[in-house]
């Protein structure tokens, strides 16, 4: 390593430790900078009267939801001048994925959204190259994807945040360090098909095997779907190798040319070695063995994405899993600094710079807390409340998150659940967590099987006398493309292990017959691809779509309905 790059890595270091050594200091001065700003915006004005003080603040600029300043941003999105709600301008919208809580929300964005942003993808690697060696000379193999960005009335784009960012200047112009070289060109990030644009990753990847050091994906389930994907297509992957020729439904000509001069002449050599690993009974390792120098996989696995987890580790072998940053469309949170934890270990440490952040405590009963970064309290429960650049003030972030410890004065904060509830049919409470933490128990069951769980989803059906909870569950084989024909007994007592793993609430509700017994229902593969496309249809990206946990769309629910193949009931109470 040259000493030029020696001395780049302990500047970055430092920086990383002066933050997280700074932080109340940082976060008064950066709030002091946001209310000078923002002070006489239409929204700000009605509480600070042109002022910029803390105190001034904490005491009259309410907590607000995203229904409070809707309407503010409406009129900024349909022409109004920015000053509406920002002291900067405004140069464009995020659009949340809308698949965790139902509803999308656009939020205004300025550069300095886009620059942190930059901030935590250049810092986050610092952190990974400091616990992984060899990495500064490989590529990713990163799926990063790009949706058709739309135009306001206000003649502003709104998309989702990685669209912004990837045809932004801060990406086009980026510099050659290691965690940007991919070996997906930029058009393939770029091309606005979904389908076309995994294809061509896919391909480049294979192309450039023997170069990829990391793999990775925003989140966890959409490595799953490459993976599945390259099941169905690896055939037409190794003919185009084979051949020297890019397939012809591959129109997008940015795409098309620039992949075409990654696969070059023809390659039978490299096309018979993928076939040959392809084309084995199992895909279990199948990641290492395509791709035999990547030395981790960088993807969030935290909250419901930790529901993918085992199916990755299979394909991968156990790789490390590594959830290196938690960010939102509100703003960009913290850092994982010990990345190589176990992914149900993963905190991540708030970085004092990026927005100012307050957290309310969460079960409090009727006491109303508020307290800053620094005051935090280990082994508390808090949601946060974030005032950034671009118009959002003592914002309600909806998740839940516990401190576990600190990094120099920086906390650090595991994501617990979403605040809202996911189901309830009388009076209990069963939020995203328990969920979760019940299918992962009911997993271990179908080990027995050889089968694994692809994805799931749920909803409450009322329509019988009790409710009950109904799981969509889609299943495939570990050792064939096909499911084994499904044992009763097995997924019965699924359905026994959900709901013996619910909390006491339910189970007493339950037993009193105010609950119905627990139901999953078993789906056609490929079914939660079909429930993605018509989130995608609606306006969802493929880059942030998450499984929604708990389905509140009845067009939705048809699409799961339409491929039911077989239901299930618990039988022990």
């Amino acid at each position: 390593m040259s000493l030029c790059s020696n001395l780049s890595d302990k500047l970055d270091e430092k920086i990383l430790e002066d933050l997280t050594s700074n932080v109340k200091q940082i976060q008064d001065s950066l709030l002091e900078e946001i209310l000078t700003l923002n002070a006489n915006t239409e929204y700000l004005r009605r509480f600070l009267h042109g002022g910029s003080d803390k105190e001034l603040f904490k005491n009259n600029v309410p907590v607000a939801t995203y229904e409070d300043v809707k309407l503010f941003i409406e009129r900024v999105v349909n022409g109004e001048s920015f000053d509406v709600i920002s002291g900067i301008p405004i140069t464009g919208f995020l659009l949340s994925s809308g698949t965790s809580g139902g509803k999308r929300k656009m939020v205004p964005r300025n550069n300095k959204y886009l620059e942190n942003l930059k901030f935590i993808y250049y810092y986050r690697s610092i952190v990974i190259s400091k616990h992984i060696d060899g990495l500064k000379h490989g590529k990713g193999m990163v799926f990063n994807f790009c949706k058709q960005e739309n135009t306001t009335p206000s003649g502003l784009p709104a998309s989702v945040a990685t669209t912004s960012f990837f045809k932004n200047d801060y990406f086009k112009n980026r510099q050659p360090f290691w965690h940007w070289s991919y070996t997906s060109p930029d058009e393939v990030i770029l091309c606005s098909d979904n389908n076309q644009s995994l294809y061509c990753h896919l391909l480049c990847d294979i192309i450039q095997r023997d170069e990829v050091v990391k793999v990775g994906a925003a989140f966890v389930s959409i490595l799953v779907r490459a993976i599945t994907f390259l099941e169905k297509n690896w055939k037409e992957i190794c003919a185009n190798i084979r051949f020297g020729r890019l397939s012809e439904w591959i129109t997008d000509i940015s795409c098309r040319d620039s992949v075409s001069k990654i696969l070059g002449e023809p390659n039978p050599e490299l096309a018979d070695l993928i076939e040959k690993e392809c084309n084995k009974k199992s895909w279990e390792g199948i990641i290492p063995r395509l791709w035999p120098k990547t030395k981790f996989i960088e993807s969030i696995a935290t909250g419901q994405m930790a529901q993918h987890i085992p199916t990755l580790e299979f394909y991968s072998n156990k790789l490390p899993l590594i959830s290196s940053s938690y960010v939102s469309s509100e703003t960009m949170f913290g850092i994982n600094m010990n990345p190589l934890c176990k992914p149900q270990d993963v905190s991540y440490t708030f970085m004092p710079n990026l927005s100012y952040f307050e957290f309310l405590l969460v079960d409090a009963g009727d006491k109303f807390e508020i307290v800053d970064l620094v005051d935090v309290k280990l082994g508390c429960l808090y949601e946060p409340l974030v005032t950034n650049h671009s118009g959002l003030h003592r914002y309600k972030m909806g998740d839940i998150l516990e401190v576990t410890g600190f990094y120099n004065s920086a906390p650090q904060f595991r994501f617990v659940r979403r605040g809202n509830l996911v189901l309830s049919v009388h009076l209990e409470k069963t939020t995203d967590e328990d969920l979760l933490n019940a299918v992962t128990h009911a997993k271990m069951v179908l080990e027995s099987s050889n089968l694994m769980l692809m994805d799931f989803t749920s909803y409450v059906d009322i329509s019988t006398t009790p409710g009950h909870y109904v799981l969509y569950w889609e299943l495939k084989g570990k050792y064939n493309n096909d499911i084994a024909e499904i044992d009763n007994k097995v997924l019965v007592n699924c359905c026994n292990v959900v709901e013996d793993s619910l909390n006491n609430s339910y189970k007493e509700y339950r037993r009193g017959g105010s609950i119905g017994a627990l139901e999953i229902r078993v789906v056609q593969q490929g079914t939660f691809d079909a429930l993605m496309e018509f989130f995608i249809t609606q306006g969802a990206s493929s880059t942030q779509y998450k499984t929604p946990i708990c389905i509140k769309s009845p067009e939705a629910l048809v699409v799961l309905e339409e491929k039911v193949q077989a239901r299930f009931f618990t039988d022990n109470i």
